[in-house]
């Protein structure tokens, strides 16, 4: 199966946190299932002050699948804009597409993608939906930026054939946009090669 994972970032930007790591580790599990699997991301670099860094490959090979990163021209706080991944899925056509960060540029072109060319989306946000302190307490321009996002992360979860979230809470935030059936909890899984890495004395360490 064709597998396209959307992503705001991926490696190397580490330091973007949680839905990267989650999103690589599900790239490299589903690629050992043979499966054709590709991270489409933007080219967020944190190693280089935090850019997007033109010279980081367009297709990467990695540990089972590959990274297809696009240029983002430009981005307002976390919402990076690279247009260029709406002609890669029109192009690669996969299977199936799983998006993460509903409040994304990246989700809206993964629902733009799902609904033209009829490819069943999975949506995943691990908590951006809801957790944002700046919609309530930020500046003025933050607040009003996050209510124009709202129709946006509507039509993308209505977009979606499934809601994947990892715990009950996330659940009760996804309610508020769409039925109960359509939501799935599935716990966010452990990199067990890690756990059992002699490289790495995951008790001292941790």
């Amino acid at each position: 199966m064709k597998i396209a994972l959307i992503c705001p970032a991926s490696l190397p930007a580490t330091q973007f946190g949680g839905p990267l790591t989650l999103f690589v580790e599900l790239a490299r599990e589903l690629g050992k299932l043979g499966n054709d699997v590709t991270i489409y991301t933007t080219d967020l670099d944190f190693q280089i002050s935090n850019t997007f860094n033109k010279n980081l490959p367009r297709l990467e090979k990695y540990d089972g699948f590959k990274i297809n990163r696009t240029h983002a021209w430009f981005s307002v706080y976390t919402f990076f804009v690279n247009f260029g991944m709406y002609f890669q899925l029109k192009k690669d056509k996969p299977d199936v597409i799983q998006t993460i960060g509903v409040r994304s540029f990246q989700s809206l072109i993964a629902a733009l993608i799902s609904k033209i060319y009829d490819i069943p989306l999975v949506v995943e946000d691990q908590s951006g939906l809801a957790t944002q302190p700046e919609e309530k307490n930020g500046s003025m321009i933050k607040r009003i930026l996050y209510k124009i996002q709202t129709p946006m992360v509507k039509f993308i979860i209505n977009q979606g054939v499934k809601i994947v979230v990892p715990n009950e809470y996330e659940k009760n935030v996804f309610l508020k946009f769409c039925k109960p059936s359509k939501i799935s909890i599935i716990p966010n899984g452990i990199n067990l090669e890690l756990l059992q890495s002699k490289v790495i004395n995951f008790k001292e360490k941790y």
